[in-house]
């Protein structure tokens, strides 16, 4: 069977869990762990990384499978072990896609290289070099002109998306044509995670409902020690992440809440932290004859692997409508695995729609 080869923007924390899970499924007895033991025909060891694009001197030049291990990762090793890919690191364009102060933050921030800034000429041409068929957007949070930069690059080459980040393009409808256009399809926007903040959050509201509890007022506050953490001190970097958790989780209320009344959202960067990331949350709500309850959480994953476990889904889903003839925004897909999509629906509905449009979805563990 044909491999799926794809390119990864920003060689960070989540596609060092991306590669290392690749490798770790192509070998492993167990598909436990996945959501989705198949898509389509597809495994996760079909999917081939073929290039990587960075700015990140240590990182620029490597292959893939050496500049996932490199500073300033510091996400969990589970496979070690990864035999180089002959998947060079291409420096690519900064744009907005480091923020000033991730420049002065010694080894845990960016270096950006020296190497000249890549053009939408010479991308477009490295994307077809590569015979990409799927391009995963890792950029840091904020990163709206140089996703954008990528966009229009993945158009010109034709190569399918799958936007990782909470810039708005597979839910923006002008962006969304242009996909559709030109025959290709896209995942976004802001990949969920595996068991994370936000599905919790989803499905808790989701119950509150399902029993008849009104919510009042609910909070979701994340910490962590990871680049993510690091870039979104700059607090005007995460106007569309806050948006992003907010509305997937106002999507799954019974009733919108006031503005003054949900707060979710990064909360606070703690290096020693590194890639766990800590969610506190609270929901509180009236029960039976308006009496107050109220529930309070806290969960601690690996924030990377989380993540990627979603990614390698959505690639094969890209996959598979490209072989369907499928174009632009994949409803299903995007519902399922990302916080912004066109179109909000509860998990359920998503996975029965997944269903009805793929095969049968089922949970994979053995």
């Amino acid at each position: 069977m044909k491999p799926i080869r794809v390119v990864i923007i920003g060689l960070g924390n989540c596609a060092s869990s991306l590669v290392q899970g690749i490798a770790h499924y192509r070998h492993a007895p167990s598909s436990a762990g996945l959501i989705q033991e198949f898509v389509g025909d597809y495994r996760v060891g079909d999917i081939e990384i073929v290039l990587g694009i960075d700015v990140d001197a240590r990182k620029v030049g490597l292959d893939v499978s050496q500049a996932i291990f490199a500073e300033p990762n510091s996400t969990a090793v589970f496979q070690p072990d990864i035999e180089l890919m002959d998947a060079p690191v291409i420096m690519g364009r900064r744009l907005d896609g480091v923020a000033e102060h991730m420049t002065q933050a010694g080894p845990r921030g960016f270096k950006v290289s020296d190497d000249a800034e890549a053009t939408q000429a010479s991308i477009v041409a490295a994307l077809r070099d590569a015979r990409a068929d799927v391009l995963v957007n890792f950029l840091p949070v904020g990163s709206q002109l140089a996703s954008e930069f990528y966009m229009l690059c993945a158009l010109e080459a034709g190569v399918a998306v799958v936007n990782c980040i909470p810039v708005f393009i597979a839910s923006d409808p002008q962006w969304e044509a242009r996909f559709k256009q030109k025959g290709l399809p896209i995942v976004g926007d802001d990949i969920k995670a595996q068991v994370g903040a936000t599905i919790v959050h989803r499905m808790l509201s989701q119950l509150f409902a399902s029993r008849g509890v009104d919510i009042d007022h609910t909070y979701q506050l994340n910490t962590g020690g990871n680049t993510d953490f690091m870039n979104m001190m700059d607090r005007e970097r995460i106007d569309s992440k806050k948006e992003s958790k907010t509305q997937a989780v106002q999507s799954a209320l019974g009733k919108r809440l006031a503005d003054e009344d949900i707060v979710i959202g990064p909360s606070e960067y703690v290096p020693w932290q590194k890639d766990n990331k800590v969610c506190f949350l609270r929901i509180e709500g009236d029960q039976f004859g308006g009496v107050p309850m109220n529930l309070e959480m806290r969960l601690s994953v690996e924030d990377s692997p989380n993540a990627a476990a979603c990614v390698v889904d959505a690639i094969r889903y890209c996959r598979v409508a490209m072989e369907r003839g499928e174009a632009g925004a994949l409803a299903a897909p995007s519902a399922f695995y990302c916080k912004h999509p066109p179109l909000q629906m509860p998990e359920e509905q998503a996975e029965k729609l997944l269903a009805a449009q793929y095969g049968a979805y089922s949970c994979a563990a053995e």
